[in-house]
Formats: structure tokens, C-alpha cells, sequence
């Protein structure tokens, strides 16, 4: 593929990807309730929850009083990776890079924009979201939202329980600090994430599964291609 279609392919791919994970992430904030749970099958759930921090509900410093320090810290990081791949993809184009390589660098770069897009708008144009029986979240004019520009709170609803089970007595095990009791009902996988956070995982499995040896290829050639600094000797 030339360099232009290339490129035209790349922008296509960020670009749809971000509507989607928009469309998603305003249709569950405006119809759903905080921590309303829709069940699609017995594995799979839309389940609303916010969080100001990383992907699949992690937090950066949660309940401290550097919360609000993490979040804009990252907030920033976001948009510092997003320049950095943009860049990226531009230099590996015009290098010729393999079609694959620029679709799944692509994929990454618009999932980092989407969760860019929740922090950095979201609290200006939404109001907040509450557990039923309170309101549902609405637009409101910018700048009178829920928080403050780059405070905004990143939109999951993908639940996928898929396997359940209380938790038996195991010897040894069963004993030591902070593994579920007894009877505790597990959850494997209970991480809940979006649209766009599976489009970076996705994307980055691929690559280290696929694409290992020739992302190693690439980082050889262009250090071969730098100038070697000569040495004289007097």
C-alpha cells in the first residue's frame, strides 16, 4: 500500500474507532444509572462505573489527597502519548512500514485518544452520574458540568464475569493475608473497560504476539542508520 492510502487508512482507523467508543460511552452516561448492571448473557454484562484513573478501573492514589494530583498527571501523560504516537506512525509511513504495524499503532493511538477525550471534557459537559433512584446524567452548557477541564471521569461499561466460584478452604493458602476467605465469592476477570480500552489491549497483543521480531528489526535498522562518530587518534 502507498504512502498515502497508508496514511489516509490510519486516520480512518482513529477516527472510527473514537466514534464508536463516544457514541458508546455518551449512550451508557445518559441512559444508565452509576453501577446499573444490564445483563446481556450470563458472562456478559454493560455495567455504568466512572473512575478517574487507568484503564480497567484502576485508580492512581484513590482516596488520597494526591487523587486529583494522579489524575491530571495522567490526564497529561494521555495527551504527551497521544502527540508521541502520532509522530511515531508519520515517521514509520514514510519509512514504509508494513500495513499491519500502522493499523495496530493506529488502534492504540485512538484508544488513547477516546479515555483523552472523557478527561478532558467530560466534566465540563456532562452533569454527574448517581446510583439509581437519582437523575440521570444529561449535557449541560460547557463548562458547568460535574469537575473541572482534565478532571473529567473515563466512561466503562464492558463486564465480562467469566467464570464465578466461592472460594473453598485451601491449606496453606487459605491462610495467608489478603487471599479470599473461605465462602468469598471470586470473579475471574472483574475488570470493567471500554471501547477504547480494548482497543489498545487488543492491539498491543497482537504486537508483542506478532510483531516482537519485526519491531526489533525496526529499532536495528535505525540504529544502524545512525552516523557512527568516528575516533582519531593524535
Amino acid at each position: 500500500m502507498n504512502k498515502q492510502r497508508l496514511t489516509i487508512l490510519s486516520m480512518a482507523i482513529v477516527l472510527g474507532i473514537i466514534i464508536i467508543d463516544q457514541i458508546i460511552k455518551v449512550e451508557v452516561k445518559t441512559n444508565m444509572h452509576l453501577y446499573e448492571h444490564i445483563p446481556v448473557t450470563d458472562w456478559f454484562y454493560i455495567a455504568f462505573t466512572e473512575n478517574r484513573g487507568m484503564a480497567f478501573g484502576m485508580q492512581l492514589f484513590k482516596d488520597t489527597p494526591l487523587e486529583d494530583v494522579g489524575k491530571m498527571g495522567l490526564s497529561i501523560f494521555r495527551i504527551i502519548a497521544a502527540v508521541f504516537i502520532v509522530y511515531y506512525i508519520r515517521q514509520q509511513i514514510r519509512k514504509g512500514a508494513s500495513t499491519g504495524y500502522i493499523v495496530l499503532l493506529s488502534m492504540v493511538l485512538a484508544g488513547d485518544i477516546g479515555n483523552v477525550i472523557d478527561c478532558m471534557f467530560y466534566g465540563q459537559v456532562f452533569s454527574a452520574s448517581y446510583p439509581s433512584p437519582a437523575p440521570l446524567a444529561t449535557f449541560v452548557p460547557f463548562g458547568e458540568g460535574y469537575d473541572d477541564f482534565m478532571m473529567g471521569r473515563v466512561v466503562d461499561m464492558f463486564y465480562f464475569p467469566l467464570v464465578e466460584w466461592n472460594m473453598p478452604y485451601i491449606p496453606v493458602l487459605s491462610s495467608l493475608p489478603g487471599f479470599p476467605s473461605v465462602g468469598e465469592h471470586c470473579v475471574f476477570f472483574n475488570a470493567i473497560f471500554n471501547f477504547a480500552d480494548a482497543s489498545i489491549s487488543v492491539a498491543m497483543i497482537i504486537l508483542i504476539l506478532f510483531y516482537r521480531k519485526y519491531i526489533m528489526e525496526i529499532g536495528k535498522k535505525e540504529t544502524d542508520s545512525k552516523p557512527q562518530t568516528e575516533t582519531t587518534t593524535n
